[in-house]
């Protein structure tokens, strides 16, 4: 069966699937987008990821096409549609496509904004990199100020992922200031002396759904959570690290920039961590 996307109102094979060359998404990353996870056919904390794209629309003065409730159910539909068992679902929102390519952004009355959903297979709840942990290479983060706004300009992520891939690397940590800000799509961690340490929220980073969850979790079983800014050199003597997404959940993080981490191999509270997380999402998915 061929797979079956979502375009501005309908479900269509994604073969037939089209967008204007003048969508704004398209000519100008003028888009908001949010990733969520899928387990046994049902939905992972939807409420909070509905509630930041709505805050990222806000932020861009974008009028969403559909209401919450409308795109939980297209949500529905499309994992049913698709026979998504487990894996995620890609959202994007454009602000539309007017008939001419212009700086200024177009009224939301005449050009409404655009809508796309597509699923993705994918193992979460078992999966190898879990197991052995990743590595990672720090790089200066060099994106726009307006990290806490989840768009899709994601060129400067991309190259830093790149540049880890040819060193071998499977990610970067972003560093601004002499301190790390987040992955190039997940927030950072380290653990030190039993202590959880990551970056405060603000603009320079994004308010990760799956970050809010992990230290809620981490807190209501009784760990320590710090959030302030750490730098390279500390997480290369920390006991252990790791990285939190939507579809990452809690993982590993063995090296940083060829410097072990700990032992070498994933620690024991990134472990409970992943533990709860899964534990705990699966109860709620909807």
């Amino acid at each position: 069966m061929s797979q079956i996307v979502y375009v501005n109102g309908d479900f269509v094979p994604a073969a037939e699937a089209k967008v204007s060359v003048f969508d704004r998404g398209f000519l100008m990353a003028d888009a908001v987008y949010e990733v969520t996870s899928v387990i046994g056919g049902k939905i992972i904390d939807f409420d909070g990821h509905a509630t930041r794209l709505q805050r990222s629309m806000s932020e861009l003065e974008m009028v969403s096409p559909v209401t919450m409730d409308e795109l939980l159910q297209i949500h529905r539909d499309i994992i049913e549609k698709n026979n998504l068992v487990e894996g995620g679902i890609y959202l994007q929102i454009t602000r539309g496509a007017p008939d001419v390519r212009d700086f200024a952004w177009p009224d939301p009355e005449e050009v409404p904004c655009g809508i796309v959903l597509f699923t993705f297979d994918k193992p979460l709840v078992d999966s190898k990199v879990m197991d052995e942990g990743i590595k990672v290479i720090s790089i200066a983060d060099e994106r726009w100020g307006r990290r806490d706004i989840k768009t899709t300009q994601l060129l400067y992520p991309s190259f830093a992922k790149m540049q880890a891939k040819k060193k071998g690397c499977q990610d970067a940590w972003l560093v601004e200031d002499g301190f790390v800000t987040e992955g190039t799509a997940n927030n950072a961690y380290i653990v030190k002396n039993g202590t959880i340490i990551t970056r405060q929220l603000g603009n320079d980073i994004l308010h990760g759904i799956t970050r809010a969850a992990i230290l809620r979790f981490a807190l209501e079983a009784q760990m320590k959570v710090e959030e302030r800014p750490f730098t390279i050199a500390e997480a290369q003597e920390a006991d252990e690290a790791f990285v939190t997404s939507a579809t990452g959940f809690a993982q590993p993080v063995i090296e940083i920039d060829g410097a072990q981490i700990g032992t070498g191999i994933p620690g024991d509270i990134s472990k409970r961590l992943r533990e709860i997380y899964t534990e705990e999402m699966i109860k709620a998915a909807i």
